[in-house]
């Protein structure tokens, strides 16, 4: 505790100083007071503060169906009071949402108002003992006060960005052009305050994990659990089966945004097969993309979380959970660079053809720009349809294994693998959100996010809202395109029911080749007719 105390104060003094620095400038070099932006900057920060928890209840039972009466299992509610009455806090108020999809977060003022809610999910492929280490690590940020420490930190870039744009909304004189730059370094300080505040929370999450390994003495059990939740390795528990028993200001056992419900692998001999971990792993300690994700995450890789956990282990007479221990076979600096090269592709080509229209404008001023205006867009049409042919190849859909996807190290948003997955839906994406209309499929080895996109995003939401249960407990077969950025996650094709044959068929990449072809063909057709007439 004392160093989190140390990182807590450091990190608030960084951002603040930031903060100061900037309001300095302001006060002392341009004679403005600012004392009332931060007044009410600070007002609004402590309104939004105080009534976040409460919205955020009346979403969990409107928008999620989660139930606050719900009664826990007593070996759950004899843990959580034996951890209330050591830390001095109240009873927290627990949720339970009805989903297959396991998850966990917190939200609240202080640790004496905190909300758990955790998801049917978590007692079906959790043991007792993995509830309590999942259960531990979300009172872990109550105790900490993590969440009135976040929304703290946050005041730094509401008041640096309103700085921004207040001075450089109007440059029309001289004076106004030396606020903009002041601007200017509020803006870049404010980028920097975002960075240091997912830092912040990064650093917060190790601390909620020891909180949880000291409170159990089970670290095995915490990298068990984070396993079957963050990479969901682990179909099922030994307790399967019903038991008795976005998310703004939340803070879960892993990020919902940067780790949807996915999982891996299945039982050997009772036990988590280590081998599908480490292959798992493989992506987030080898691929580049996986650190360019965790930079812009609240949550550190996973694998990263399993090291320090391990690392615990041996202090409480266990052996270390995981051992990462393989040799990086090769660089993917090349295959990083060739691939935000791609991702970039359409940009360059319209950056580079408008260098070249101000170039030849600035050697013939009464040249007609229509046809390179036309140029451009057909530039822009084909170099889409280049990135598409990358992003979705559209052939060998090959039949795989969701533990055999997961071990992919060469995938990323834009490198996909074609593939086939067979196996029962069993909840949505963000589990038990009436507007979320993505799936989660279940094989024998493991489960998998499935982003479910058709032509126009309300289709999406219509059908979150009234079929979305045509899909649960169904078998099906999906045929689409497996990717990690971060998520490993298949975009769907096509869905196949099986047993009545019926086919749903995302059309949203043929509409799009289509319409890229079509502006392409259009555009050359303008170009020839501007040339031969």
């Amino acid at each position: 505790m004392k160093n989190l105390l140390g990182v807590s104060l450091f990190t608030l003094a960084c951002l603040y100083g930031m903060l100061c620095a900037v309001v300095f400038l302001v006060c002392i070099l341009c004679g403005i007071d600012l004392g009332g932006v931060i007044l009410i900057s600070i007002l609004v920060l402590i309104i939004q503060f105080l009534i976040s928890p409460f919205l955020t209840d009346l979403s969990m039972k409107v928008f999620y169906k989660a139930r606050f009466d719900y009664q826990m299992p007593e070996y759950l509610v004899q843990f959580i009071n034996q951890v209330c009455q050591a830390n001095n806090m109240k009873y927290p108020k627990i949720g339970f949402i009805d989903d297959g999809g396991p998850n966990a977060f917190t939200y609240g003022h202080t640790k004496n108002d905190a909300r758990i809610v955790l998801t049917r999910g978590i007692f079906e492929r959790l043991t007792p003992a993995e509830v309590q280490t999942v259960v531990a690590h979300e009172l872990g940020h109550a105790v900490h006060y993590d969440m009135a420490l976040m929304t703290f930190a946050q005041l730094v870039p509401l008041v640096l960005y309103y700085i921004y744009e207040v001075f450089t909304s109007n440059v029309d004189d001289d004076d106004n052009a030396k606020l903009a730059i002041i601007g200017i370094i509020a803006y870049v300080f404010y980028v920097i305050s975002q960075y240091v505040i997912l830092w912040f929370s990064r650093v917060r999450e190790y601390y909620a994990d020891d909180f949880a390994i000291n409170v159990t003495g089970n670290p095995s059990g915490l990298g068990e659990a984070l396993v079957k939740v963050a990479y969901g390795l682990g179909v099922s528990s030994s307790h399967s089966g019903k038991t008795s028993v976005s998310k703004k200001n939340t803070l879960g056992i892993f990020d919902t945004n940067a780790s949807k419900t996915l999982t891996i692998t299945s039982y050997s001999g009772g036990q988590i097969n280590k081998q599908r971990i480490l292959d798992a792993m493989k992506w987030e300690m080898w691929n580049v993309w996986a650190k360019w994700y965790e930079l812009h995450s609240t949550h550190p890789n996973v694998s990263k979380r399993l090291k320090a956990i391990s690392e615990r282990c041996p202090q409480f007479g266990q052996p270390k959970y995981i051992d990462f221990n393989f040799q990086q076979p090769e660089s993917y600096w090349d295959d990083f660079f060739g691939e935000l090269f791609i991702l970039c592709l359409p940009w360059i080509t319209v950056l580079g053809m408008l260098v070249l229209m101000i170039f030849m404008l600035g050697i013939n001023p009464d040249m007609d720009v229509t046809n390179f205006l036309f140029a451009m867009v057909a530039g822009l049409c084909a170099a889409h349809l280049i990135k598409l042919s990358f992003t979705h190849k559209d052939k060998d859909y090959r039949p795989a294994k969701v533990s055999e996807l997961l071990g992919e190290v060469k995938v990323s948003g834009v490198t996909a693998i074609p593939c086939q997955l067979s196996g029962v839906i069993i909840g949505r994406g963000d589990p038990g959100c009436i507007f979320n209309e993505d799936l989660v499929i279940q094989d024998e080895t493991g489960i998998m996010f499935l982003d479910y996109k058709r032509v126009f995003r309300i289709m999406d939401k219509l059908t979150a809202l009234f079929n979305h249960k045509k899909f649960l407990n169904r078998r099906v077969k999906i045929t689409g395109w497996y990717r990690r950025s971060p998520v490993p996650y298949v975009e769907i094709k096509q869905i196949e029911y099986e047993g009545d044959g019926t086919v749903d068929k995302m059309k949203s990449f043929a509409v799009n080749k289509f319409i890229t072809w079509f502006f392409l063909i259009g555009s050359v057709a303008m170009i020839v007719l501007n040339i031969i007439g």
